[in-house]
């Protein structure tokens, strides 16, 4: 079962491509600027096919949106797309991905599509029949299961922070930080405020802490 109709598939890739290629150029980085589309809450209304979003607005009209949401609103920049960069495509391939498995972008991500992943793939998969991606990622995303990374270990890995370094910024201690990305303590039960407080560590929403079951 896929996530919606094939007919918006076409537009639905492209229009992902050009936001992430333009929020990248406005945002500076792009795991930043795709952490900010998970958060505003307009991936999940792309997730789902709503028409609105993966067909009725460009991606630049997507990704100030986005940028607006999560409290940046600048000037709309002149913006030329060049082919296929590194940022487009993966938008590009991200959509077919999250539309052929239905899941959620929060968690491909989680189950470690990742953006800096991405960015490896890009030499040999961008002008590869999108069917190879396809396989390679869904390998990636059967390993992660099978190994249980914990999504606070990848996020904190992605921001370059020891476990001593966010318990220092968030105010966790270090002994609770390991257990909850060992899987010894359970994240999802911990208090709301903890939650917060190492999202605000690591830059991103509370809710791209906790599993996927």
């Amino acid at each position: 079962m896929r996530a919606y109709s094939e007919m918006y598939l076409e537009d639905a890739m492209h229009n992902l491509g050009v936001m992430i290629d333009y929020g990248t150029m406005k945002d500076g980085d792009a795991e930043l600027f795709f952490s900010r589309f998970i958060a505003s809450g307009i991936s999940e209304h792309f997730g789902i096919g709503n028409p609105k979003y993966v067909a009725g607005m460009s991606g630049i009209e997507l990704a100030e949106t986005v940028l607006r949401r999560t409290g940046t609103d600048t000037d709309i920049l002149d913006y030329y797309p060049a082919g296929r960069s590194a940022e487009y495509w993966m938008g590009w391939a991200l959509a077919y991905l999250q539309w052929y498995t239905a899941l959620p972008f929060r968690q491909i991500a989680q189950k470690g599509i990742t953006i800096d992943y991405l960015y490896g793939l890009y030499g040999t998969y961008h002008e590869a029949d999108i069917t190879k991606f396809l396989d390679t990622a869904q390998k990636r995303m059967a390993q992660y299961d099978a190994n249980g990374n914990s999504p606070l270990k990848r996020q904190r890995k992605n921001c370059k922070l020891t476990q001593q370094q966010l318990a220092q910024r968030s105010g966790i201690s270090l002994r609770m930080i390991q257990a909850y990305e060992q899987g010894s303590q359970d994240i999802s039960k911990a208090e709301a405020g903890s939650i917060i407080r190492l999202a605000k560590a690591l830059f991103c929403d509370p809710e791209s802490l906790i599993p996927f079951t």
